[in-house]
């Protein structure tokens, strides 16, 4: 019976609630450790979260500025982009007309000395076959003159009449040719 008493007793404390002088040392001791920390440990947590808080805030707006700056950072590079294309697309718009009129002017020029040189030319040809025609004259009646001469049997050295005889000879040949074009 007396094991059943004690199983009684047992029974009769409840396992799930602490003896009463446990509770009050354990609350006693929750207010002193809750106290120190209030006092203590609470306000340094307090102001390195406040800290914390401070700097975050001050990062997004250091963030939210350099976003700002970057984005008109870019659009000068764009419109700096934009601008210099269109320089260069005048630049390169200019260059063409100047070479367009560079080579019209050299075709020019290039047209010009082609046409002096083919006065030149004919001039030369003319001077020329003037001299060539001059030259054959004096050489046709030396000939002649030699010819005749010597089916004569007489030397014909009468200068004046010998250059009538020989031009009046050499034009008739040429209006037989004239004709005869």
């Amino acid at each position: 019976m007396s094991q059943l008493l004690n199983l009684a007793a047992e029974e009769a404390q409840n396992p799930l609630l602490p003896p009463v002088p446990e509770i009050v040392v354990g609350l006693l001791a929750f207010v002193i450790v809750f106290g120190f920390l209030a006092k203590k440990l609470l306000p340094n947590i307090n102001k390195v979260l406040e800290e914390r808080r401070e700097a975050i805030e001050g990062g997004i707006e250091k963030a939210e500025a350099a976003q700002t700056e970057a984005q008109s950072v870019l659009e000068q590079y764009k419109a700096q982009l934009a601008e210099a294309r269109h320089e260069a697309a005048r630049l390169r718009q200019e260059a063409q007309e100047q070479g367009a009129a560079l080579i019209a002017e050299m075709r020019a020029e290039g047209q010009r000395q082609r046409e002096e040189i083919i006065a030149a030319g004919h001039t030369q040809v003319e001077a020329d076959r003037k001299a060539a025609s001059a030259a054959l004259r004096q050489d046709i009646g030396r000939l002649a003159t030699d010819l005749a001469g010597k089916l004569v049997g007489e030397s014909l050295e009468d200068h004046a009449r010998q250059s009538r005889v020989i031009d009046r000879f050499l034009d008739e040949l040429e209006e037989k040719a004239e004709a005869a074009r």
